[in-house]
């Protein structure tokens, strides 16, 4: 109860700190376009901006190509999680495996992803399986890096108390690997779903797929500053909430760990 009692004025400090930033943010935005320190034509003000965004909520399209986005994400995201699960869990419980493919992994994974669009057009045109090979490659990496290091640092103590005690190969990867390796795993899938949101769109904006990144680019062609921004505000916003949530499942996860419980009792 005393625990709880400290958090609650902590964590309401906590939004009202983020409540007084983002006001001084906005605030800010609004009085250089005013104040004539950059052309509003470059910089539009806040209020057209958010004016804007209002327009676009209460138009069918918009939510259509948001749709179409978070459709590429979603897909890209999951098949990128579940293949990295698979391989890494394979490559971490095998030594050998992990010292074979060492260097191509360190090869493969600094390569940028949009230095892969031109294959992805060539494969498969200006659809939505271009983005995806694009997102699931950016993505994959996060995940697999993450899973090989978790497995890999199963106590070796514990290891062996498991097979001294004759537990199924099933039984240790339940009770130990899974357990030790959840707390990376986690953590590469909320950086893939950030790196899989940003992919997403920038794949867009450079194949020319419909959704937020098309949207965006289409806007800049034109010359409409304020759609350019308004459009921008919304892949924000998307961002913060795709962080808020998967740290949400994250918590919800790893209630049990001591990483977690230790910042519940700070």
């Amino acid at each position: 109860m005393h625990v709880l009692s400290l958090r609650r004025p902590r964590s309401l400090r906590k939004v009202m700190l983020g409540v007084v930033g983002l006001t001084g943010f906005l605030v800010v935005w609004q009085l250089v376009p005013t104040l004539g320190l950059i052309n509003s034509q470059y910089l539009p003000y806040v209020t057209d901006v958010f004016a804007r965004l209002a327009e676009e909520f209460r138009d069918l399209a918009f939510w259509r190509r948001l749709g179409y986005t978070m459709t590429s994400w979603a897909i890209g995201l999951a098949v990128a999680t579940a293949a990295a699960v698979v391989l890494g869990t394979i490559v971490g419980l095998v030594p050998f495996l992990r010292r074979a493919t060492h260097t191509v992994v360190e090869f493969l994974r600094p390569i940028p992803s949009v230095a892969l669009i031109p294959l992805a057009v060539l494969l498969f045109g200006i659809q939505m399986q271009a983005a995806l090979l694009i997102i699931i490659y950016a993505s994959f990496w996060q995940v697999f890096v993450q899973v090989i290091y978790g497995v890999a640092d199963v106590d070796a103590v514990a290891r062996d108390t498991a097979r001294s005690f004759g537990l199924t190969r099933r039984e240790r990867l339940s009770y130990l690997v899974l357990p030790t390796a959840l707390p990376y795993l986690m953590t590469g899938v909320r950086l893939a779903a950030a790196v899989a949101l940003i992919l997403a769109i920038t794949a867009e904006m450079v194949i020319g797929n419909p959704g937020l990144g098309r949207m965006i680019e289409l806007s800049r062609s034109a010359g409409d500053a304020v759609g350019l921004y308004a459009f921008v505000v919304v892949t924000g916003l998307l961002g913060l909430v795709v962080n808020l949530v998967f740290r949400f499942i994250e918590r919800r996860s790893l209630s049990w760990h001591q990483s977690v419980r230790g910042e519940e009792v700070l």
